[in-house]
């Protein structure tokens, strides 16, 4: 039996002290999109960050896991949940993959052994992501995977000097069951 987080394209694994090169492209990828903008962080930031979340304890509900591809191991992206609510039965994930690595289906599998892993295990009833309205290639994904608009927020973000719609999306957990199985791959 191979591990449930291992898929056809990627392994999810926790993040190591010398993944911290990767999620500093990562950062400068999301910054050349049109994402949100942070100030630059320094290669020692990015070391301490990764070192720390190597040792974080999981509360089980909210995590950051590094996409491994299963071909190269190189990091490709990251996937995670946060903001979790397990007496309303709701979360909220993200997933960035790097620039070089997108259109491959990295992101897809990785978000799947994400939601089966939330649904199935830990029981939750709904996923909830925001995209910015912008990020077209995000909303199809979401849509492909089988998650629905839920609402708009106009002017909810601002960045690169203007303000920008937020689109809430939602998938209940036995609308993922009808679209995906809730077993392994």
């Amino acid at each position: 039996m191979t591990s449930f987080w291992t898929g056809k394209r990627v392994r999810l694994r926790g993040i190591e002290p010398d993944d911290w090169t990767a999620f500093l492209r990562f950062a400068v990828d999301e910054e050349r999109s049109g994402d949100l903008l942070h100030p630059p962080r320094s290669a020692e930031g990015y070391r301490a960050w990764a070192k720390e979340q190597a040792a974080a304890k999981s509360d089980g509900d909210c995590f950051q896991l590094a996409i491994e591809a299963v071909d190269t191991g190189e990091i490709v992206g990251a996937v995670g949940s946060h903001h979790a609510d397990p007496r309303a039965g709701w979360f909220e994930y993200g997933v960035t993959i790097g620039a070089d690595h997108r259109r491959k289906g990295y992101a897809a599998e990785a978000v799947v052994m994400l939601l089966r892993f939330m649904f199935a295990e830990r029981r939750f009833h709904k996923c909830g992501a925001r995209i910015f309205a912008h990020n077209e290639a995000s909303l199809a994904l979401q849509r492909r995977l089988g998650f629905i608009e839920e609402g708009r927020l106009r002017d909810h973000v601002f960045f690169a000097g203007r303000h920008h719609d937020l689109v809430m999306m939602g998938m209940l957990a036995d609308e993922f069951a009808q679209l995906h199985s809730m077993s392994e791959l």
